[in-house]
């Protein structure tokens, strides 16, 4: 026999059914929706569960949200389906090598994990339970996360349903990976065993600008304005998988564009590079082809890859004993000898072109004290030689 309630909060029955000879018992909440825009009457519904405990507490929830306007109709499709249906129609504003991570992170890790959900029925705690059954590192647990986060936040926005149970997920602590700049001497190192290659000039303008290697790669003519002295970083070189024939960039890291003003030194080396790239072009004759305006080219005029650059570097690196160094390193280099020069935490964020300052300072940071506490030594140092202990 249905128990009576408070007009409006529904009623919860214990239920009994045979199927195939074998007794279920569960127990059911009917409630009013609201109702039929078409014909006026009143749209119920029921909620089904094991326990009348979970029953009320899911009623309450419904009703609660009827009677403050946010009730979303249970939806029958799978939270698979969903993350389909949103990786197919939902990624057209993001680069495509992002959109390819994406769905290789549905297929791999969250489809296997949730996919057989429904989308009304995922919860925190069975998110967490899922978030916390991968083997992965905090780093990609994040991500994984955030795709998930994601997908689930258009699902709301489109009344699939009501609120996001991404929210309030627990993630594993990140721990922030150690960079590693080069030394001086190391720096000397690799400038002498790179000399006179074509590897030369890309690890230079690494070192004294700090542009990411897709970025270098990425550059053309037009964006180096040598009058003003300015180098415009308006786009990329896309990876091999994502290029296409009429499309071989995509856009910086952040999405934005930023203009670097980089010692005259940088400059004059781009000048005298242009000067070789016209030697080489009349050289190539009708074989040259450039039709991007690339700075970086082979000797064809066709573009050099970030798969030739790394792996030429590697074997440069450990020609002079840095086993572990990456062409990315350059990258720090810049930056920590950036700091070291004086520059201030936002100019240094601006030609790195990271979001926000706070990144910079973070990734950063523990250098400025190191150089603070080196300064005290020095000091320290002159002290006890001129005025003694």
């Amino acid at each position: 026999m249905a128990r009576k309630a408070a007009a409006g909060a529904g009623t919860i029955r214990k239920k009994t059914v045979t199927r195939n000879g074998k007794q279920y018992t569960y127990w059911e909440a009917r409630f009013t929706a609201g109702r039929d825009p078409g014909t006026g009457k009143q749209v119920q519904r029921s909620i089904t569960g094991k326990t009348q405990k979970e029953v009320s507490q899911r009623l309450k929830e419904a009703t609660t949200a009827v009677d403050q306007g946010t009730y979303t109709a249970p939806t029958k499709m799978t939270v698979g389906a969903w993350l389909d249906i949103w990786a197919a129609d939902y990624l057209g504003g993001v680069k495509p090598s992002t959109a390819s991570s994406y769905k290789g992170y549905i297929n791999n890790h969250l489809k296997p994990a949730l996919g057989a959900v429904l989308l009304s029925d995922l919860r925190p705690h069975i998110i967490q339970k899922a978030i916390n059954g991968l083997s992965l590192s905090p780093a990609s647990v994040r991500i994984i996360y955030k795709t998930l986060h994601q997908a689930v936040k258009k699902a709301v926005s489109l009344g699939y349903i009501s609120r996001d149970p991404a929210d309030g997920v627990e993630l594993p602590r990140m721990e922030q990976a150690e960079i590693h700049p080069l030394e001086d001497n190391q720096v000397a190192a690799l400038l002498q065993q790179v000399s006179g290659t074509w590897l030369e000039l890309p690890v230079k303008i690494a070192l004294f600008t700090g542009l990411r290697q897709s970025e270098i790669l990425g550059l053309t003519w037009d964006c180096i304005d040598f009058q003003n002295g300015t180098i415009q970083i308006s786009k990329q070189l896309s990876r091999r998988l994502f290029r296409s024939s009429s499309n071989i960039f995509s856009s910086p890291k952040n999405g934005k564009t930023r203009t670097l003003t980089p010692a005259p030194f940088v400059l004059r080396l781009l000048k005298e590079h242009r000067k070789r790239q016209a030697e080489r072009q009349l050289l190539a004759g009708p074989v040259w082809s450039n039709p991007h305006n690339l700075v970086f080219t082979n000797d064809t005029g066709g573009l050099i890859d970030q798969e030739s650059i790394s792996k030429k570097f590697h074997a440069v690196a450990q020609a002079i004993g840095l086993q572990d160094a990456r062409f990315h390193d350059l990258r720090h280099t810049y930056a920590v000898n950036a700091i070291r020069a004086g520059d201030d935490i936002k100019t240094i964020q601006g030609n790195l072109g990271h979001a926000s300052a706070g990144f910079t300072l973070d990734r950063y940071g523990h250098f400025t004290e190191r150089m603070k506490q080196d300064s005290a030594a020095r000091m320290e140092a002159f002290i006890k030689a001129n005025f003694g202990p």
